[in-house]
């Protein structure tokens, strides 16, 4: 843990990242922040997902398996799976403050 994040954490804030992306939770990087850097929680909007989106590579996958569908559906799943995946990785820091972070 960073020195900076720690004071900041040990004087009540809640570090929250705003950079949701596939790329994040599956390179690791995710859970390095909450191991090095005090981030509790994670947020995300449109916005974010139409950057993560753009990346090439990390939804390839999946998409393949979504085969023809609507756009809709198919940004629904993309998202609602990097919100999932990213709830898990929290999950013990929500156990942690009685679901508070």
């Amino acid at each position: 843990m960073t020195e900076a994040t720690q004071r900041t954490s040990d004087s009540g804030v809640s570090i929250w990242l705003d950079d949701l992306s596939r790329t994040r939770i599956e390179s690791g990087s995710l859970q390095d922040l909450i191991a090095n850097k005090n981030v509790v929680g994670v947020t995300t909007n449109p916005s974010i997902f139409q950057k993560a989106l753009s990346q090439v590579g990390p939804y390839d996958a999946q998409l393949k398996e979504l085969g023809k569908v609507d756009v809709e559906t198919a940004i629904r799943e993309l998202t609602t799976t990097d919100v999932r995946n990213a709830t898990d990785i929290f999950r013990e820091i929500a156990e942690k403050t009685d679901f508070v972070d």
